[in-house]
Formats: structure tokens, sequence, C-alpha cells
């Protein structure tokens, strides 16, 4: 049954007297879609498609050029991410050497943590 909101008692909104703007796209069985157009380009939210995107090189460089929001996350923003990131690590590794050097020599007990946090 094509309707079956009407056997329902519910009204179908957008039924053949509907005066709105419908979509323009056939259906499978080949009849036009009987939706309300949305979108600009006259179809429903269904028969909308997608858009394949810039082609041009204006429009490439203009889908470029919005895109770019900050900079963080060039390519010399991400080497100085890097060498941060190492001499982090650099650091780490010295306080690491620290605390086994205090460890054996005395200073710090070898689980000081534990007792360390309140």
């Amino acid at each position: 049954m094509k309707y079956k909101n009407l056997l329902k008692g519910i009204p179908w909104r957008f039924g053949p007297n509907w005066p709105g703007k419908r979509c323009e796209a056939k259906t499978r069985k080949g009849t036009p879609c009987q939706r309300p157009a949305k979108l600009p380009v006259g179809r429903c939210r269904l028969h909308g498609g997608a858009s394949t995107g810039p082609r041009t090189e204006a429009g490439l460089a203009r889908l470029a050029a919005s895109k770019t929001k900050h900079g963080r996350y060039t390519k010399i923003e991400k080497a100085k991410a890097k060498a941060r990131a190492q001499i982090g690590r650099e650091i780490w590794k010295e306080l690491k050497e620290i605390e086994n050097w205090c460890i054996e020599h005395g200073h710090l007990k070898k689980n000081w943590r534990k007792d360390f946090y309140i």
C-alpha cells in the first residue's frame, strides 16, 4: 500500500494538492519524487546528491584558504612540537637519573613516592 498513514486516518502533508516546490528527481520506479524540495538545487534531502568539490584552480585555492584556520598543524609547527617533546623526554631522563642516584646513595627510599604524597 502506497499511503499507509491514510488508512490510519493520518493525512499526508505533501499530498497531490500540496502547493510547494517538489523534488525534481526521479524515483527508482521512474515516477517523480513527491517529497518537498529543500535544497537550492531543487532536490529533497534524499536526492540532493553529493558535491564532487571544486575543480578549477581558483576553487581549489579558495577551498585551501577556507580550511586554514590557525596554522597549528603546519610542517613547521609539527617540527617545533617534536623538538619540544624531545627536550621534555631528555628532562625526564635526567630527572630519572637523579632519582636513581638519590636512591643509591640513601637520600631517598626506593618507594619514596608512596610516602611523599599525602
